[in-house]
């Protein structure tokens, strides 16, 4: 068996926890920062949920390949207390505020029905310290650091983006229709034409 085995499964398992909970984020935010009055589809919601909940499974298999991983002493302290790990201890604790924020994130939202919607939406916001405590997670503690850039990238100015147009959307009143509520609305009935 290769002996890097497991700092590969950990590697890949960590870009897919942090690229399922990028995309999460994207989703929720364009299901949030909706500028018409449509209703929002299902499926966007469950594909929002989903996305959050294969970033945990994602990253709980990263954490049991690092801990499994012969070459670094990874013990449970490494990868549950900032700063304690004997390899690249700033990286790996940007790391762990990113899973930390993740989990909150994630267990909020199983509990949304019965926490306040205020408690769970100031969680919720938590989504944002996910994407950048894992982007610089990944950016510092890998070694494929082209393509993380990239991603990093590109995610960034998405996540941007739309945070920019839900804050804006919410300012721009809505068109409210001319018609008065409960008034009849007439239907025009053609003229008749000169000589019938």
């Amino acid at each position: 068996m290769n002996p890097k085995l497991w700092w590969y499964l950990a590697r890949a398992t960590g870009l897919v926890a942090w690229g399922a909970a990028g995309v999460a984020i994207v989703v929720g935010l364009t299901l949030s920062g909706r500028l018409s009055r449509r209703p929002t589809p299902a499926w966007q919601l469950d594909l929002h949920r989903f996305l959050g909940g294969i970033s945990v499974l994602f990253l709980a298999v990263h954490l049991i390949a690092l801990s499994l991983d012969p070459t670094i002493a990874f013990g449970p302290a490494a990868l549950a207390i900032p700063m304690a790990s004997p390899w690249r201890p700033g990286a790996v604790a940007w790391g762990i505020v990113a899973a930390d924020a993740l989990i909150a994130v994630e267990v909020s939202s199983l509990f949304m029905t019965r926490i306040p919607k205020r408690v769970w939406r100031a969680i919720h916001f938590a989504s944002y310290g996910v994407w950048i405590t894992g982007t610089v997670h990944a950016l510092q503690a890998g070694s494929d650091s082209a393509i993380v850039r990239i991603v990093a990238l590109g995610g960034s100015i998405v996540i941007v983006n739309l945070t920019v147009v839900r804050i804006v959307g919410r300012r721009i009143p809505r068109a409210r229709s001319r018609v008065p509520a409960g008034a009849a609305i007439r239907t025009p009935v053609p003229h008749p034409s000169v000589g019938e």
